[in-house]
């Protein structure tokens, strides 16, 4: 009686690991897109909870104990090697990783360019604001105000105004930092 509780519970403990085993078997599927370390996290996932069915089928089936002993235990021995294993592969991408990177970053950041992004955004939002305030105005006045199609071009030309202004600015920062770069020399 008691191997059979015990190979519920396995077996119980196992159906519930699908959350762990299935996105393991998708990455093992997936191949080369999966960095090595993955792959070898995932193949020690699978073996892990494969080892877990495993013991909860022979509870069933075997009579002596020291068969799903001696399963549980080269499961949980090839389990630990692959897991040492990834840890390995993943450290080492890691540190390639690192090395890419360290490739591609500036050697320091360029002065001033936190200013311009909150610049730009209100640059355009003041124009938006503008669009709406125009709109709203000529909304306000009624239909009998003038000239339809040239009231609501207003709004546009100021959107319009604004976007190129957003544009601009950033360049001319730019520009000015080359120009003050080269005369510093």
């Amino acid at each position: 009686m008691a191997q059979a509780v015990l190979a519920l519970g396995a077996a119980a403990v196992t159906a519930a690991g699908s959350a762990w085993y299935v996105p393991a078997f998708a990455d093992l599927r997936a191949g080369a897109d999966r960095p090595d370390s993955h792959r070898h996290a995932a193949a020690a996932c699978l073996t892990g909870w494969t080892t877990t069915g495993s013991v909860a089928i022979l509870l069933l089936v075997a009579e002596p104990w020291w068969i799903p002993c001696t399963a549980a235990a080269v499961g949980a021995v090839v389990t630990v090697g692959l897991r040492i294993r990834t840890a390995v592969r993943r450290r080492r991408e890691t540190q390639e990783a690192a090395r890419h990177w360290a490739r591609l970053r500036p050697t320091r950041p360029v002065p001033g360019t936190r200013r311009e992004p909150r610049t730009v955004a209100l640059l355009i939002g003041l124009g938006l604001a503008a669009a709406t305030a125009m709109a709203a105005l000529a909304a306000a006045a009624g239909p009998g105000a003038g000239d339809w199609p040239a009231i609501a071009a207003w709004p546009s030309a100021a959107v319009a105004l604004s976007l190129a202004t957003a544009i601009a600015y950033p360049r001319a920062c730019r520009r000015r930092r080359a120009g003050g770069a080269g005369r510093r020399r």
